[in-house]
């Protein structure tokens, strides 16, 4: 795992782009876009309901339900790809994991808007583990406060990036809409539900 820390300050992010290699992360990309049981969901935006920009889809451990933007997702119960590249980043990283939400941005259209993933679930200085597969997209993030600090990987297919230490309550992160992107991206964030 490369140890170069992305972030100049208030923050711990690490990012692998060979986490796994061209022919595995092809083999699971393919895998996920057709057993992943995907849904758009509506959420509450400024009181407001819109359908999510994206596919998504929740698994885990059987009792880790997970809330977001008044949203309740019920973990389904992980799969053979799950399983397995969530125990080889547990195994490179030393950290476990017990929940996973999936986002399938099915091409440049499809985007995510500035947040940070600091759900009271997830506890002080949740360790999220972001994998990749399929299509390349730029990954921003922002400082809450110093509005000139700003960060941006591409992140790539078979790609890891790791989020820790007090990232989630400083540094706000967006995959933005790429009208140029045509293909799908499939992103899995690993998370520990306390």
């Amino acid at each position: 795992m490369n140890t170069n820390n992305l972030l100049p300050f208030d923050g711990e992010i690490y990012y692998e782009p060979h986490f796994f290699d061209t022919d595995e992360a092809k083999e699971l990309f393919e895998a996920l876009k057709k057993n992943i049981a995907w849904r758009q969901e509506p959420v509450i935006i400024m009181g407001k309901e819109i359908m999510q920009p994206r596919l998504t889809a929740w698994y885990g451990d059987e009792d880790k339900s997970y809330s977001y933007t008044g949203i309740t997702m019920h973990p389904l119960p992980w799969t053979k790809e799950l399983t397995l590249i969530k125990e080889r980043i547990e195994r490179i990283t030393g950290h476990d994991f017990n929940s996973a939400l999936l986002n399938q941005y099915r091409d440049g259209n499809d985007s995510i808007g500035w947040h940070r993933d600091n759900e009271k679930s997830l506890g002080i200085n949740p360790v999220i583990a972001s994998m990749s597969f399929g299509s390349e997209r730029k990954f921003k993030l922002k400082h809450a406060k110093d509005k000139n600090a700003k960060a941006e990987v591409m992140v790539q297919s078979g790609s890891l990036l790791l989020m820790k230490g007090e990232t989630q309550h400083h540094w706000y992160h967006s995959v933005p809409k790429e009208l140029k992107v045509t293909e799908t991206r499939i992103n899995i964030t690993f998370r520990k539900i306390i």
